[in-house]
């Protein structure tokens, strides 16, 4: 899966953040559902889970959060441990390398408490299949002992909740997918929700910045709170060095242009996948096992990074023989529009 490279500058992915840029990433992060901006309709849905879970004195059912990247669903799992007042053990699909280490997650659980599974969606077979009984009914069957001594210890286990974040839905298998009893899509946020982020970071931030800046910023954000908060680090790193106090509309809009971000938030890598599509086939149609083999790009990172705000924005679309661009790409890399 190639979401991290040293060489790669993309500003959606993020390639480059370093340990400094996460742990202030972390501490952008919402502790409580009233101060989570956005997805208002998952947070309503959510206060009533949590309520009802809290009044019965119950684990609350297990969730099921979906959606792009960046747009919350790690902060909401804390959000979600941090109301019902228990802990939280976080880890994802791809640490969790033999039943054994989901074994020794479950059994140090305590009760009420929530695991966050990031990634859910590329848990081994036999992992997934541990899950099971755990999730339905809080126990698992470890086997221990070799050859004739093989034989089947029952370990019950606390209630607890499972959180799992998937930006690919689609892969997750149907007896896991069903054993989730609240299941949430998280949809791109707003301009003036991104605005309202951007106002809030930039506090953090300890940095002021005038409303037409943090509109363009917003603006050129894919609808996304974590490139929004990347793409305004960037900006108050040129703001600081020009002597800037206040972040300024000409500031961000002329950094924006050097980090290769256009009006419509898409950055060198978006517009690579698009003008291969066009160069390369014409427009499509156009599998993405080619265009990853053409881009450069890992499919999982085309499905699930690029390709959902590329369909969202317009700029292609999903047929049944693939990929094809629409006349909005063409205009918008410059390109004519040719004749049907």
């Amino acid at each position: 899966m190639k979401l991290v490279t040293d060489n790669d500058d993309s500003i959606v992915s993020g390639e480059s953040q370093g340990l400094n840029e996460q742990q202030t990433e972390f501490s952008l992060r919402p502790q409580r559902l009233d101060d989570y901006l956005g997805q208002k309709r998952v947070k309503k849905e959510l206060a009533v889970y949590i309520k009802a879970a809290k009044q019965r004195d119950e684990a609350l059912d297990h969730v099921l959060l979906y959606g792009p990247p960046g747009l919350g669903k790690t902060t909401l799992a804390f959000v979600i441990a941090n109301e019902l007042g228990v802990n939280l053990k976080s880890t994802s699909g791809p640490a969790i390398e033999k039943a054994g280490d989901l074994v020794a997650l479950l059994t140090d659980l305590n009760p009420g408490d929530v695991l966050f599974i990031d990634e859910i969606h590329r848990l081994a077979k036999p992992i997934e299949e541990v899950l099971y009984s755990a999730m339905e009914d809080y126990y698992i069957d470890i086997v221990i002992g070799e050859g004739q001594t093989t034989h089947a210890v029952h370990v019950p286990l606390p209630p607890f909740t499972l959180v799992g974040a998937t930006t690919l839905a689609g892969q997750l298998s149907a007896p896991l997918r069903d054993r989730f009893g609240i299941v949430e899509h998280l949809q791109y946020y707003q301009v003036d929700e991104l605005e309202q982020i951007i106002q809030r970071s930039s506090n953090v931030f300890q940095i002021e910045i005038a409303p037409e800046a943090a509109h363009e910023l917003a603006r050129r954000s894919r609808g996304t709170p974590r490139v929004a908060n990347r793409l305004l680090r960037r900006v108050r790193d040129f703001a600081e060095v020009r002597g800037e106090k206040v972040i300024s509309f000409a500031t961000t809009a002329s950094s924006l242009k050097q980090l290769q971000v256009d009006d419509e938030g898409l950055d060198q890598t978006d517009r690579k996948i698009l003008r291969v599509m066009i160069e390369n086939y014409h427009g499509g149609p156009v599998g993405v096992r080619t265009l990853a083999a053409n881009s450069g790009e890992d499919v999982e990172t085309i499905e699930s990074l690029y390709e959902p705000y590329l369909l969202q924005r317009g700029f292609i679309l999903m047929t049944p023989r693939g990929r094809m661009v629409t006349e909005k790409a063409y205009l918008q890399l410059g390109l004519p529009i040719p004749n049907e």
